[in-house]
Order: structure tokens, then C-alpha cells, then sequence
């Protein structure tokens, strides 16, 4: 979450008019993230998130993510749930940018992982990629392995700046990554989340203490691709130390706990290392074009590339599913 986009309180209440959620009380600004303007929202109706859509989402496309929500939320996965006008459309504009107000979740995202966080992880995972079976809708990851080049192109340029040498590096990796890719078709494919990083994760505590997941959020990368690459997606996001120490323990909880609601394949479990791989690679360099493309003055948060570099590194010496906890 970010803001890009600045919001008028005239503005903004005229753009409530069209919701039967009440009048505004307060909104500020949410600075976490990169993509889109996100403003926590109280009416006299409740909490809500409003969103605006940035350059980098295909207008075109957001009926596919709302649709997606509602579906997932039917069928039991928690998460944000689009606002409906009192013309039925929950999607429209607002300061020149497509806009939808969402559903308020509670809990918090967990600042610093541990090792209970992996099986609710891995649980809600596999019970979001169950639940998005019947959405018939789907959506290509654009920022899958065929969009890996031309981004890695966009940042040629700049890239040595963040370190010397990082381009040549980030070209090798590529070339090995794409060429052990699983091929079209041999594994299961799905709707994934693409993103289901620990800020978008919140949690609460049972009556034991333990903490339970109480809502996914920020769908906006959620495409159609491997179910498996997901997994690979969090063990980058959730099992690496501050010092980017692997922790096999916690991925190995992950995975089991996925796999005992939707059991991997065989075929999945040896892909995890290039799924790893992978998924070290796209955030690495999507965290680098916007560490050398982001405007000046905009309220966001840039994400340190390197930080991608040194998982990368781990994953391309990870040669079994076994060193990364599978």
C-alpha cells in the first residue's frame, strides 16, 4: 500500500454520496507498499479501505480482482470485500484514478515472523487456492517468467548504480532459472495471490495465545499460474532471519501444513528450488525498478532490491526441496 495520489476531503465526500455507508468521520493516508493510493476510510457506517488505482493496474483488469474477492470470500476465505454503490457497481473514479471502496479487516501483520505464523500460513494458503477453484475467470501473471527480460531490461540502465556488477549477475541467474522452468502444463495451475507477503497477512489470538490468520488483503497482483509458485512466493516472504539465514524449520512447517490441505505433488515438491528462484528474481527486480523509478515526494516506502539478491543467492545453491525445508 502506498499514496501516490492526493485526496481532497471535498473530493472525497462527494465520492461517498454514490455509497450507502454514511458520512465521512476521518481518512489519512496508509504509506506501506508500492503500488497503489490507499487511505484508511471511517464513515459514520463503519471502517473501510478506499483504493486508488495506479499506473501500474490495468483498469481494464480490476473487475477480474473484485470478482475474485467476492468469489473467495463466498467460499470461505477471509479477505476484503468490494463495496457496492447504490448502483449496484463497486468500481469508479475518484481524483482522475479508477477507485473502489473495500471491507475493513481486522488483526495486525505480524512485524517480525515466527515460527507459528508458518502453519496458518501454509494452511490459509492451500485454502485460498482450493477456494479459487470455481472462479472461472482468469488472468496471465504478468510478471511471470515471460516478463522477467523485459523488466530486467527496464532497469539495465540504472541497475549497477544499486551495485556494481548487479546486472550481470541478475542476467546469469535468469538465463539458468528460465531454463529449468516446469514446463506449460506439468504442474497444476490456479488462481494465486502472487503477493501473499507478511504485510498482508493479518493475524489475531486464539483463546490459547496462538495466533490465527483473520484476514489475507491487497489482491491486486492475483493472477492465473502455478499453485505451487505461490508456496515458493512465501518461503521467500516468511523464512528467511533479519540476517538472511534460511529457516528450514519454518518453511518445513509451511509446506506440511499447506500439503495437508492440498497435498503437493511429487513433481511440485522437486520444483520448489526454481519456483524459489523464481520468486527471488521477480521481486528483486521489481523492487529495482521502482528503487530507480520511483518520483520524488511520493508518500512510499521503496524496498531495498538487495535484499532479493542475497535470497536469490540462497536458492540458487538450494539443489533439493529437502535444503529449503520440502
Amino acid at each position: 500500500m502506498a499514496v501516490y495520489t492526493e485526496v481532497t476531503d471535498e473530493a472525497l465526500c462527494a465520492f461517498l454520496e454514490a455509497y450507502p455507508i454514511g458520512e465521512l468521520v476521518a481518512f489519512r493516508g496508509i504509506a506501506e507498499g508500492v503500488e497503489n493510493s490507499n487511505y484508511q476510510l471511517k464513515t459514520t457506517g463503519g471502517d473501510f479501505i478506499l483504493t486508488l488505482y495506479e499506473k501500474r493496474v490495468d483498469p481494464t483488469e480490476l473487475p477480474w480482482f473484485l470478482g475474485l474477492m467476492r468469489h473467495l470470500a463466498a467460499h470461505g476465505v477471509e479477505c476484503p470485500q468490494p463495496v457496492s454503490g447504490r448502483d449496484g457497481e463497486a468500481l469508479r473514479e475518484l481524483a482522475g484514478r479508477p477507485a473502489a471502496i473495500c471491507t475493513f479487516l481486522p488483526g495486525v501483520w505480524p512485524r517480525r515472523v515466527r515460527g507459528e505464523h508458518a502453519a496458518p500460513l501454509g494452511d490459509a494458503l492451500a485454502g485460498l487456492h482450493l477456494a479459487g477453484q470455481g472462479y472461472a475467470a482468469t488472468r496471465a501473471n504478468a510478471l511471470g517468467p515471460l516478463g522477467w527480460q523485459p523488466l530486467l531490461g527496464l532497469c539495465r540502465k540504472d541497475g549497477d548504480s544499486v551495485q556494481p556488477g548487479l546486472i550481470a549477475e541478475l542476467d546469469a541467474a535468469l538465463a539458468g532459472i528460465l531454463a529449468a522452468w516446469p514446463a506449460p502444463g506439468s504442474l497444476p495451475e490456479g488462481h494465486i495471490h502472487a503477493d501473499l507477503f507478511p504485510d498482508n497477512v493479518f493475524f489475531l489470538e486464539d483463546e490459547a495465545g496462538k495466533p490465527r490468520i483473520s484476514g489475507l488483503i491487497d489482491f491486486y497482483f492475483a493472477c492465473t499460474d502455478l499453485l505451487a509458485y505461490d508456496l515458493a512466493v512465501c518461503l521467500n516472504a516468511w523464512c528467511f532471519e533479519p540476517d538472511y539465514s534460511f529457516n528450514v524449520t519454518r518453511a518445513s512447517a509451511m509446506i506440511r501444513a499447506y500439503s495437508a490441505r492440498r497435498p503437493l505433488l511429487p513433481a511440485e515438491r522437486a520444483a520448489l528450488p526454481v519456483l524459489c528462484r523464481g520468486a527471488a528474481l521477480r521481486f528483486l527486480l521489481t523492487r529495482l525498478f521502482d528503487w530507480v523509478n520511483t518520483p520524488p515526494g511520493a508518500m512510499v516506502t521503496r524496498k531495498d532490491p538487495l535484499e532479493y539478491m542475497r535470497k536469490l543467492r540462497f536458492f540458487l545453491s538450494a539443489e533439493t526441496p529437502e535444503a529449503i525445508g520440502g
